[in-house]
């Protein structure tokens, strides 16, 4: 019994000082060499590239040239393998880009894929950190993609376990999970996204506040942004930037539907330091009067300008 409580102490102080070291970094994390540390989403210059009959490729020399002449410090790109962190890391880091956080897709309400899932995600955790990925971010698939079958309790005990679980194992890597939500989980009173956070331990599982998917997803409301981010505030680690206008996303990031000013200050306020990562894009009725290059850059110094100081100590 006694062996027994020594090795759960033994356990319990490895953890918080992982943890204390992660979120260490991940603070880090929010500062550049100009101020806040500004990455963008790879998922902005594949739409945004798209619409000019091109494709942006997250390890070609010439598209992340264009990246960093834009303003950008680095990347957060969509990983699917080991092999894409190295490949991915490599050309980041010939470019001299960053990639402090990396995108991960998972299935985790189905108990027969979850061990697939996360062993999937710790071997690209494991290869992308060596090239300095601190965050983790995954956004549990749904059902079906553009469905409207909603994951059962059952199915969402499951997966809150399967998160938890693979936060823990993160943990112990010295990388953080940040949980992400598209629209999906706000309907039903937003009770996939609740769980996710009230069902799971804020060492292992943090949030990575995506503003405009929690307004678009509560039927554009800014009540349920600045709720979800006064809730769970604390478990803050990376914030996802787009605007929109009239409900449709804006070509350049600015004034609009969301109040990123009252966002940026309250995050300020209560001293949260995340990784910012700007994930402007398009969709069907965004204004289209420049190319990506003008696009991006325009964004990426009104989002600089707005969440510069967040990332330092007040």
């Amino acid at each position: 019994m006694i062996s027994t409580m020594a090795e759960g102490a033994r356990t319990l102080a490895i953890g918080i000082g992982a943890l204390a070291t992660t979120l260490a970094c991940v603070e880090a994390c929010a500062l550049g060499a100009g101020g806040v540390h500004v990455a963008s989403n790879a998922y902005s210059w594949q739409v945004y590239c798209a619409r000019e009959g091109r494709t942006f490729r997250m390890d070609q020399a010439a598209d992340l040239a264009a990246l960093k002449a834009a303003g950008y410090d680095g990347l957060e790109p969509i990983l699917e393998s080991p092999e894409d962190a190295d490949r991915v890391g490599g050309a980041l880091k010939a470019a001299g880009l960053a990639m402090r956080s990396a995108y991960v897709n998972t299935t985790l309400h189905r108990q027969d894929e979850v061990e697939k899932s996360v062993g999937r995600v710790l071997a690209i955790a494991d290869r992308a950190r060596r090239f300095g990925t601190r965050i983790i971010v995954t956004n549990p698939n749904p059902i079906e993609w553009g469905g409207t079958q909603d994951k059962s309790d059952a199915e969402l005990e499951i997966q809150a376990q399967a998160l938890n679980r693979l936060g823990k194992a993160l943990l112990e890597q010295g990388v953080t999970l940040a949980y992400h939500n598209h629209d999906i989980e706000l309907r039903q009173a937003a009770r996939e996204l609740h769980h996710m956070l009230a069902g799971t331990d804020p060492r292992y599982v943090r949030l990575c506040l995506d503003a405009h998917w929690i307004y678009r997803g509560s039927g554009n409301s800014q009540i349920a942004l600045f709720d979800i981010a006064r809730l769970y505030g604390s478990r803050i680690v990376e914030v996802h930037v787009r605007q929109s206008s009239g409900g449709v996303w804006s070509e350049v990031f600015g004034d609009g539907d969301l109040d990123y000013v009252r966002l940026a200050k309250e995050l300020k306020r209560a001293r949260i330091r995340p990784h910012v990562v700007l994930e402007q894009a398009v969709e069907e009725g965004t204004p289209r009067t420049m190319d990506a290059q003008r696009a991006m850059s325009l964004s990426a110094k009104r989002v600089r300008a707005l969440f510069d100081g967040i990332g330092q100590a007040q």
